[in-house]
């Protein structure tokens, strides 16, 4: 889909060069409207209890029919750590705290789509899918994945978590200067 006017005033936008980049920005003089594109920022879990990991097989498409790790899109106005809290405790029931950030996956195209992988914390609960988004959801050795339609991307991302030398990037809850507001992560 193409943005055609502005979200802010309604005027026409057209094409124009802002900062050597060709951008579709408002036409009207009074306002200062500038797309700056399209861009999706998904999270994943990737939830460890006693040498397992934690699985979804999804109900919808994309992936309907593989097993992946739980995880899903950030709201607007929430941070990334308690995105994927939500969204584990959404698709299986299972409450789960960040360790850190172990992988990222950087997929332009027509939507820019950044996925942040999380290493987390069992805390508690049984796996019970949601029955819309996932219709099976439990704990997985990796000798039982092998016999699993374990989605290619989740494999890397398991390797990943289980090679990680430490646990990635992890919350700054005291930095040096205070940032209200932001969400700030350090090795």
């Amino acid at each position: 889909m193409t943005i055609n006017f502005c979200s802010t005033c309604g005027s026409p936008l057209e094409e124009r060069d802002v900062d050597g980049t060709t951008r579709k920005a408002c036409t009207s003089p009074s306002c200062s409207f500038v797309h700056w594109g399209n861009y999706s920022i998904g999270v994943g879990a990737l939830v460890l209890r006693e040498e397992k990991v934690l699985l979804v097989r999804r109900a919808q498409e994309p992936g309907k029919g593989y097993w992946t790790n739980p995880g899903g899109y950030i709201e607007q106005n929430e941070f990334i750590h308690e995105s994927i809290r939500r969204e584990v405790k959404e698709e299986t029931g299972v409450d789960a705290e960040v360790r850190g950030i172990v992988a990222l996956r950087d997929l332009p195209r027509n939507i820019h789509n950044v996925y942040i992988a999380f290493a987390m914390d069992y805390v508690d609960g049984d796996p019970v899918p949601d029955e819309t988004e996932v219709d099976a959801a439990g704990f997985y050795s990796m000798q039982e994945m092998e016999t699993m339609n374990v989605a290619g991307f989740t494999r890397w991302l398991i390797d990943v978590a289980l090679r990680a030398p430490g646990d990635g990037l992890t919350e700054d809850k005291e930095p040096i200067v205070s940032f209200d507001g932001y969400g700030l992560f350090r090795v």
